[in-house]
């Protein structure tokens, strides 16, 4: 039996859940709504994340490939997730959201960035979509969403994605 081994990075993109508790979702949300943007700790902790479009293309070059080891298939470019709230703040433009710290929370690692050291040399793979033109296409996507669920609360014991409003009319 032929196996192939992908050892996936943190992946954001469009249709993806708003209730995922990671950062991506969280901070767009957040910021979309206007409400604060939350950090747990000082943000110095640092992510990387990739589009969706380049992990589907490093699993299938990986899945059409002799490889048998294991290969991270990630975006190396590395952010503070306190950097990576202001990105999304600009992005999102015309919100009032403010970062907010809470107390960090136990066992957040305080790095996480792939080495693709393996993925560019036996798959010839690398991400091609830039973190800031995956997170717009993002953006975008949960746009349309808040307009068709309205408020969305991202996380927590409170977390809800809610029904698309239904007009008087429209009932039967």
């Amino acid at each position: 039996m032929e196996v192939r081994v992908a050892r996936i990075f943190n992946t954001f993109g469009p249709r993806m859940h708003p209730n995922d508790g990671r950062v991506v979702s969280n901070f767009i949300i957040q910021a979309l709504q206007g409400k604060n943007i939350t950090i747990y700790g000082k943000g110095r902790q640092t992510r990387s994340f990739q589009y969706v479009d380049d992990l589907v293309s490093g699993l299938m070059k990986l899945m059409n490939s002799d490889y048998e080891l294991p290969v991270n298939l990630g975006n190396p470019d590395e952010y503070s997730v306190k950097d990576f709230a202001l990105l999304v703040r600009e992005l999102v433009r015309n919100t009032d959201s403010q970062i907010v710290h809470l107390p960090a929370t136990k066992d957040d690692p305080a790095k996480r960035k792939p080495d693709i050291t393996i993925a560019k040399k036996e798959l010839g793979w690398e991400p091609t979509v830039s973190v800031r033109d995956g997170l717009a296409k993002t953006i975008e996507y949960f746009r349309k969403e808040l307009e068709e669920t309205g408020e969305i609360t991202p996380t927590g014991p409170e977390a809800a994605r809610p029904q698309p409003h239904v007009e008087e009319s429209n009932r039967s």
